[in-house]
């Protein structure tokens, strides 16, 4: 499509209508309404109060109170769905084992290592969809993190029964395989808790002024976490974030902890002399 790049975004969705055939559907899916960050005014996302024919959206975020919805669409027919009714909740449970048998049978990356792993402990393989299932808590994020963490070798000193139960548990698991209540590891936990306290993308270099540390050591750590960062151009230098929610919620449940409270303490005045500094 001609300047499709210089369209908004409703101006682009009239343009695909008139161009879909009389059978034709745009199903546009948008998932994790929560974690957006964005200034306050406007539509959620900028995403149009109105939609042309045969033009949908399927959008998914964690329950709101309706003060937090920050989405107007008054002249569009909207249905929402509680997917934790229990009729979504046994359907979610269905599409997790076959999420798992596909790990198992056609994966090409996975299945020989997961098949191991279930022969040498002796599990059916009935047994272990059903059970994995269950400590998933139908949760998809912690299947992908479990199931290439067995194949990879992370579990294999647990059996399917010690498997962590939950995302929740299984935060808490690798973060004490990882060693990050040991002393040693204060280092790397200060980092995270940057991250935390900031709340907003920022880079290596200024993570390393607060941390009061080398930036190729910070690297380190952020490299280290890749898989729950997520690193953002911004105005061409590469800032970090949290990048799931469910991993930031498990961090700052840390500030409660007598343990973590007075790191958290330490972070904060950190943060708080960075900015004096700038700003002198």
């Amino acid at each position: 499509m001609q300047n499709a790049h210089k369209a908004n975004l409703a101006d682009l969705l009239e343009q695909v209508s008139k161009k879909l055939t009389a059978g034709d559907r745009l199903v546009i899916v948008v998932d994790a309404l929560d974690e957006v960050e964005q200034e306050t005014g406007g539509n959620l996302l900028d995403l149009p109060p109105s939609l042309p024919e045969h033009v949908y959206f399927l959008l998914t975020r964690r329950p709101y109170t309706i003060d937090k919805k920050r989405l107007s669409t008054p002249d569009v027919p909207v249905e929402e769905l509680d997917l934790s009714a229990t009729k979504y909740v046994d359907l979610s449970r269905e599409d997790i084992k076959e999420y798992i048998r596909f790990f198992l049978n056609v994966d090409e990356d996975y299945k020989k290592a997961l098949r191991q792993w279930i022969q040498d402990r002796k599990v059916d393989e009935n047994d272990f969809v059903e059970q994995v299932a269950t400590k998933s808590e139908n949760n998809f994020m912690y299947l992908r993190y479990i199931l290439p963490g067995i194949a990879k070798g992370d579990y294999n000193d647990l059996s399917l029964k010690q498997l962590p139960d939950g995302l929740k548990d299984y935060y808490q698991v690798h973060w004490v395989r990882m060693g990050m209540d040991e002393k040693p590891q204060e280092e790397k936990v200060f980092i995270l808790f940057i991250l935390v306290e900031i709340g907003t993308p920022i880079t290596c270099e200024m993570i390393a002024a607060i941390a009061k540390q080398d930036e190729y050591d910070v690297q380190i750590v952020l490299d280290k976490w890749v898989e729950y960062l997520k690193p953002q151009d911004i105005k061409g230098e590469i800032c970090h974030s949290i990048y799931h929610a469910s991993f930031l919620d498990f961090l700052k449940a840390k500030r409660v902890l007598d343990s973590k409270r007075k790191l958290f303490q330490e972070v904060n005045q950190r943060i708080a002399d960075y900015l004096i500094r700038k700003m002198a």
